[in-house]
């Protein structure tokens, strides 16, 4: 990577004019070699050279600084970096209509940017992609740019400094030409051993427009027009020697937005996927007991619960964010696991004695179903709620739509979904056809086909049915899953393989990455993506450029003081992320000007006096400086970042600037609009973590409250600690980034972990058999199929979001395929053989089981077995 020569500045006088005019070359950010240029005509070089880089932008700010609507969502509500820009856009007004200056922007700004790569094997400097270039320039003037142009010194700001000068051209040297700094302009650059350019595979336009006042929405109007028509204008120029990639400071927050457009279409076949699911776990060979109506209005019932936690947040002015749009798909599979509960309690409350009212047999559907429904909402809620706490908007907005959807389904599961037992008993105790509704015949033919039988002939008493026949996947897990786990050379394996899986995932933690990649905001096809491909190649050597700002008034005519600023700036300088050599200083101008003897600045009478002196010299300073008659309130420096490639970098940038700001002798503050962005990365670590420890405590107070055994709460505890591990570990591997979109998934991590675990290991520990291998099968047998129908459900309601061409959504399927995934083998293989090794420890004092704890994944055998 290129580093520029380094260039220091002494507070001593200097007394020649030829080194003054040095000075003022380093600012304009010329070489030394230009110094006799710089003598002979230093006015011509200020308006020719400095307006041009002023108004460029430096670095890739244009890409990494994000508008507030779409940075709302993925970054810190209370980051330092937003209140840092509040005081930028107090202290440091922009005009943009006449005095416009990229660097100096506290936002984005608003712009068109295009990035033009030569076809082939060329150059943009060949003559027929030098012809391309114009006539698209020449397009964008006809959409009329001009109109709204961002302004300085009376013209629109230069998309390109290289654009209009053919003479330019000539004699190009790499990264510095004439004082111009063309890692910002130019990319793919190849020179010759003394470093003039041969040729450049990119170059970069940047168009922007007017943001103050009313041409704000003018300028939005035509960014909005400009992508709409812009892909039929490109095709209409027939450009062949250059390839040409496009974006706008709208395109991110459109892209976004338009994600939500895309996932709905993959949302009513989740509901079609439900429902078929629910149809076939009831489906029965008999025209008067299928259950089919039910199972349809179980999925309403989750259904109703998304429309009305979403219309009930929606009318109090909750922002929907775009990851809240993944919601409705993990409520369907909750809401249709919590049906098979209540249909399961209502089928087992026939068995009973006494219970053939309906009114008592839905008394005791309640009773049964109350605590094991209650359990896993409160717990899945109670983990939602405090994902609220986060400060991370994005989170906040998923934990609080789904924990209130989740509430919203508990509640439509006990009223309406319970209605809706009661009504399809009334059919079948009168004997009406499943899908009619009309009586159909009740007399035995043992001639007829089973055919005819499941359609035609139903037969259904108030007496309560003859036990079933044990269902043969709870056969299967007693008869061979449950002795094959706890054979001794089983167990022993198993143990293994959980060091093997607690390894890799705590290696994988480790390794996690931080942030979210700004491209992965669009979907795959996005016309944004191929942009972002291009910046990244071309123009990612140089990053942004950051501007300094002395946050209160302080003695600048104190030399004290000034060498105090001279060191802050030159500690900056000296971080690795910084180029020494790009920095821009009115201080260090000034001071210069007064060592020559050109000015006095050792009063404050002075040094506020002369200040126009500096300003008719170098004009853009007055932008930098904040000053009242007798004070300046605040001013602000520039230093240069580079070699920033990852999200690490971006993260040990921030961090350094602010630690170097805070040693400073007066009251300093680093700012850059990516900063809000960067502001994730000192936090979302933090966060996670802290979200994760408190509803994992919480989640041990809850079952310690609601499940009477202590050990039984400790093995639940230890399952979410796990799985989480294992969650966070995998990430890793499936190549996903720590951020705010999985945050939330961790978040889901720790409610449904309860769901699996604490099941399996209270029919352990409450079983009445006498071994403990014994007990391990009987609870197998009793919960592990309903514990991997319960994740067969939720898998389906989530399986869709794997076929999305949105980043957000991917990542949501892919984390809750690791949770449901880890989910079930902790509760289906690792507890049950760890169970085994602790023998009669914990063991509860009764003989007999708690039907409650074991009816929350316990399905109606019937409505399983097609009978």
């Amino acid at each position: 990577m290129y580093r520029a020569k380094r260039a220091r500045f002494s507070l001593e006088k200097t007394k020649s004019e030829e080194d003054l005019l040095d000075a003022f070359g380093y600012v304009m950010g010329r070489c030394r070699e230009d110094r006799a240029r710089t003598k002979n005509n230093y006015h011509k070089l200020y308006q020719e050279k400095f307006h041009q880089e002023l108004v460029q932008p430096w670095g890739h700010h244009d890409i990494q600084a994000i508008t507030k609507a779409l940075s709302a969502p993925f970054t810190p509500t209370w980051g330092p970096a937003k209140a840092d820009r509040d005081f930028v856009q107090r202290f440091f007004p922009t005009n943009d209509s006449e005095r416009f200056s990229a660097a100096r922007l506290p936002t984005e700004g608003t712009y068109a940017a295009f990035i033009v790569v030569a076809t082939g094997n060329g150059s943009v400097l060949a003559p027929a992609a030098r012809r391309d270039v114009l006539r698209l320039d020449a397009m964008m003037r006809a959409r009329g740019y001009e109109k709204l142009c961002a302004v300085s010194s009376g013209t629109c700001a230069i998309p390109n400094p290289l654009q209009y000068d053919e003479a330019a051209l000539e004699n190009l040297t790499f990264p510095f030409s004439g004082g111009l700094l063309l890692g910002t302009v130019l990319g793919g650059v190849q020179t010759d051993p003394d470093g003039r350019v041969l040729s450049a595979r990119a170059l970069r336009l940047l168009y922007y427009l007017r943001e103050d006042g009313p041409a704000a929405a003018e300028s939005r109007r035509w960014l909005e027009s400009f992508l709409l028509e812009l892909p039929s204008e490109l095709a209409a120029l027939g450009i062949t020697a250059v390839r040409v990639t496009y974006f706008t400071s709208l395109s991110r927050q459109q892209e976004f937005e338009g994600n939500t457009k895309r996932v709905i279409p993959l949302f009513s076949i989740t509901y079609l996927l439900t429902v078929t699911f629910s149809v076939i776990s009831c489906l029965r060979l008999s025209c008067i007991r299928n259950n089919v109506w039910l199972a349809c209005c179980g999925v309403v019932s989750a259904g109703l619960a998304v429309l009305s936690s979403f219309g009930l947040l929606l009318f109090c002015g909750v922002p929907f964010v775009v990851t809240v749009a993944g919601a409705p798909f993990l409520i369907l599979g909750v809401g249709v696991d919590d049906m098979f509960i209540m249909i399961a309690c209502w089928e087992q409350s026939s068995r009973k004695e006494g219970k053939s009212s309906v009114k008592s047999r839905l008394a005791e559907t309640y009773a049964e179903a109350a605590l094991s429904v209650t359990i896993t909402t409160f717990t899945d809620v109670l983990a939602f709620f405090i994902g609220t706490w986060t400060s991370f908007p994005s989170v906040r907005s998923f934990c609080l739509y789904t924990g209130t959807a989740f509430v919203f389904c508990y509640v439509y599961t006990m009223t309406f979904f319970g209605a809706i037992i009661v009504l399809n008993h009334k059919r079948e105790q009168g004997n009406r056809h499943w899908l009619t509704c009309m009586p159909v015949g009740d007399k035995d033919r043992a001639e007829a086909s089973c055919l005819y039988t499941a359609c035609c002939i139903g037969k259904c008493s108030g007496e309560s049915p003859q036990p079933e026949s044990e269902h043969p996947m709870s056969i299967f897990f007693k008869k061979y899953y449950g002795p094959f786990f706890t054979n001794k050379w089983i167990k022993l394996l198993v143990v293994l393989l959980y060091g093997a899986y607690l390894g890799g995932s705590v290696y994988g933690c480790t390794q996690i990455r931080e942030g979210i990649d700004l491209r992965n905001l669009a979907s795959d096809d996005s016309y944004v993506i191929p942009f972002y491909d291009d910046h990244d190649k071309y123009f990612s050597v140089y990053g942004p450029r950051v501007m300094v700002v002395i946050t209160e008034s302080v003695d600048y005519w104190n030399e004290t003081v000034r060498l105090g600023i001279e060191n802050c700036m030159q500690n900056l300088e000296d971080i690795s992320y910084v180029d020494q050599n790009l920095s821009e200083s009115w201080l260090r101008v000034y001071t210069r000007l007064a060592n020559g003897g050109l000015i006095n600045i050792s009063s404050q009478t002075l040094f506020i006096n002369n200040l126009p002196i500096l300003f008719q010299m170098v004009p853009g300073f007055e932008w930098d400086i904040n000053k009242t008659q007798d004070k300046i309130e605040a001013s602000r420096f520039f230093i240069q970042t580079v070699n920033m490639t990852s999200a690490v970098d971006e993260k040990n940038l921030l961090s350094q600037l602010r630690e170097t700001a805070k040693q400073c002798s007066v009251p300093l503050m680093v700012y850059h609009p990516a900063f809000i962005y960067y502001d994730q990365y000192l936090v979302i670590v933090q966060n996670t973590i802290q979200n994760i420890i408190v509803a994992t405590g919480a989640m041990l107070v809850v079952s310690l409250l609601l499940i009477p055994s202590p050990l039984c709460c400790l093995w639940v505890t230890f399952a979410i600690v796990s799985v989480i591990v294992g969650v966070a570990g995998f990430m890793t591997f499936w190549n996903i980034n720590l951020d705010s979109i999985s945050m939330i998934n961790l978040v889901i991590c720790i409610g449904f972990s309860v769901d699996f675990s604490a099941h399996i290991s209270y029919a352990f520990v409450t079983s009445g058999e006498s071994s403990a291998n014994k007990r391990a099968i009987e609870a197998l047998s009793l919960l592990g199929y309903p514990v991997l129908q319960g994740a067969v459900s939720t898998i389906i309601g989530v399986v869709v979001l794997a076929a999305a061409k949105t980043y957000i959504f991917r990542t949501f399927f892919k984390i809750m395929f690791l949770v449901i995934l880890f989910g079930v083998l902790h509760g289906l293989v690792f507890i049950p053989v760890f169970l085994t090794f602790f023998g009669n420890f914990g063991r509860s004092p009764h003989d007999t089981k708690s039907k409650k704890l074991e009816l929350r994944f316990m399905n109606d055998k019937g409505c399983q077995k097609l009978s």
